[in-house]
Order: structure tokens, then C-alpha cells, then sequence
């Protein structure tokens, strides 16, 4: 039997969920993210789970069998940071983050405590290459 994924697709309200952040930073943060995310990708804003915002979608497949649906590119506001969850190998885009500014990554995710932290522009750029590759998959 299949396992189904932790994060899926819901009907839960993006606004809703915003509205629940009590750091008024990172409420304004996650507000701009939601504009740069989907002039990015051409698609609204959803929920995906309790609380990513995601946006588009696309199907996947590992060579194990594993598949399901995600989304093209989202974030969530965490406590310790925005998180933003990106279909990209970083060693690939070195030169640009050391222009974008105080951040962290992870595997496939790029850990920003405020936007004032870093170049938009840069970060809009690195945003624009992972709707493509995430495109492209």
C-alpha cells in the first residue's frame, strides 16, 4: 500500500492562515512573498498542508515508485525563519547567493529570517530559476 504524502493540496484559506502570524515582520514578509511567488508562476497562492503556501503544482516520480503531486515552488514562516522551498541544486547558483545576503540553505530550501535581509532582485532571480527547473522536471 502506498504511502500518502504529508503535504498535500488543501481548501484551508492562504489569507486565513497569514492572518494567524503574529510577527508583524514576518506577516508583511509572507505578504510579499505571496506577490513575488505568484508573479513567478503565474498561479495563486494555496495551502499546502497546515502550513505551506505553495503555488502551481507538479507531478513527480522516484525511481523507487514514490509519486504524488507538489507544488511548484511555496514557502511557509516558520519560527525561525521564512522558508522557502526551491527546486535547485545551490552549488549551481553560488555566485548569486553570495549576492543575495544573509540566508541559510538546506536541501532544497533557502532559509531567510526578513526579506530587508536580502536583495530582492536576486532573490526574485533565484525564485524565477526554480519555477523553471521545477517546470522542467
Amino acid at each position: 500500500m502506498a504511502s500518502r504524502n504529508k503535504t498535500e493540496h488543501t481548501s484551508a484559506g492562504v489569507d486565513e492562515f497569514l492572518d494567524t502570524i503574529a510577527d508583524p515582520v514576518k506577516r508583511a514578509d509572507s505578504a510579499r512573498l505571496v506577490e513575488l511567488l505568484t508573479a513567478a508562476t503565474g498561479e495563486p497562492a494555496a495551502m499546502w498542508g497546515t502550513s505551506i503556501v505553495g503555488f502551481g503544482s507538479r507531478h513527480y516520480r522516484y525511481a523507487s515508485g514514490h509519486e504524488g503531486d507538489t507544488a511548484l515552488i511555496g514557502f511557509s514562516p516558520r519560527a525561525a525563519a521564512l522558508t522557502l522551498y526551491l527546486s535547485l541544486d545551490f552549488t549551481e547558483h553560488e555566485d548569486e547567493l553570495a549576492a543575495l545576503g544573509k540566508h541559510k540553505v538546506g536541501k532544497g530550501c533557502l532559509y531567510v529570517k526578513k526579506l530587508a535581509d536580502v536583495d530582492e532582485s536576486v532573490l526574485v532571480s533565484l525564485v524565477n530559476r526554480s519555477v523553471a527547473a521545477a517546470r522542467a522536471l
